[in-house]
């Protein structure tokens, strides 16, 4: 659960995505206790983006990470950085397909 008071975010911050989202396919597994989504993102990079970026940041909140899998291959602890509410994967090409399996208790979500 969050401590902290959201901080303001300013239209002056914002910035083109890095990457583009071509599909989304969601699978959730319901249990008593809280939820398993299965995510697959079929993304690639956008070319009107101005950053250098090669790494992809994906924001979250309260999910703890089971498994990432880029293009069909099982990623290993050292080529990602799970930081708590923000998932890195330091370098993917420039169009590739994440699945990303998380469990979430929606049932504390207060």
């Amino acid at each position: 659960m969050r401590t902290s008071q959201p901080q303001t975010i300013y239209l002056s911050e914002y910035r083109v995505p890095e990457f583009l989202v071509d599909h989304v396919d969601l699978r959730f597994e319901l249990f008593e206790d809280g939820a398993r989504v299965h995510s697959t993102l079929a993304m690639h990079r956008n070319p009107e983006a101005s950053g250098s970026g090669e790494q992809l940041e994906l924001n979250g909140d309260s999910l703890t990470l089971e498994s990432i899998h880029l293009d069909g291959r099982a990623l290993q602890a050292s080529e990602y950085e799970d930081r708590g509410e923000l998932l890195v994967v330091p370098a993917v090409p420039d169009a590739f397909e994440l699945k990303v399996v998380t469990w979430i208790e929606p049932q504390n979500n207060t």
